[in-house]
């Protein structure tokens, strides 16, 4: 269950946004983005972004984050409305202390999805549960999601939400994400293309 807590104008340089905050079960500060009025609309742009400190703030080249970030902000900073969810999980839901100890493994020749294993974490832990709240809040009757993650659609279809179709969300590798990314499409079935 979540309850509005707060909204202001978010202007950007890739346009104008609002944004909100909700108190929610989980007790974490996720931030939602939207573009004009999507409230009641069919077929609108949602991008589900999980926070990156290293990608989104610090323009760390281990991931694309960033690009993701940046990229789904520029396209709903040209349409008359749609949405970004930004949630607190960062590393697939591992954490930013565990995140830093995978890299450190990552480092050593392991690929993310090893470095996870090896310490007994999950490959991916993250809940889409809030995502889901804030579309039904919005009474947003379908979307087209932003992502190239397939695990994502399943996860918002299965709680309800009329997902029309997706959004693919590409960067060009650089030589210190592209065993990253190929590891997404092999070992988690991201549906990139330009690998």
């Amino acid at each position: 269950m979540i309850d509005l807590y707060s909204d202001a104008r978010l202007p950007t340089e890739f346009g104008l946004f609002r944004i909100y905050t909700f108190v929610n079960d989980e007790n974490k500060d996720h931030a939602v983005i939207v573009r004009g009025d999507p409230r009641g609309k069919e077929d609108v742009p949602v991008r589900i972004h999980s926070e990156c400190l290293t990608g989104d703030v610090l323009g760390s080249l281990r991931c694309d984050c960033r690009d993701q970030l940046i990229q789904s902000l520029r396209y709903l900073g040209r349409q008359d409305y749609g949405m970004l969810i930004y949630l607190r999980q960062e590393g697939r839901g591992i954490g930013l202390l565990n995140k830093i100890k995978a890299y450190s493994l990552q480092d050593s020749g392991a690929d993310t999805v090893e470095a996870n294993l090896k310490l007994g974490l999950p490959v991916d832990s993250r809940d889409y549960s809030f995502a889901s709240e804030v579309i039904k809040f919005f009474e947003i009757k379908s979307i087209y999601i932003m992502t190239n993650n397939p695990e994502k659609m399943k996860a918002l279809i299965e709680s309800g939400i009329n997902v029309k179709g997706r959004i693919p969300i590409f960067s060009d590798p650089t030589p210190y994400d592209k065993f990253y990314l190929e590891t997404k499409k092999i070992k988690l079935g991201h549906e990139i293309e330009n690998i």
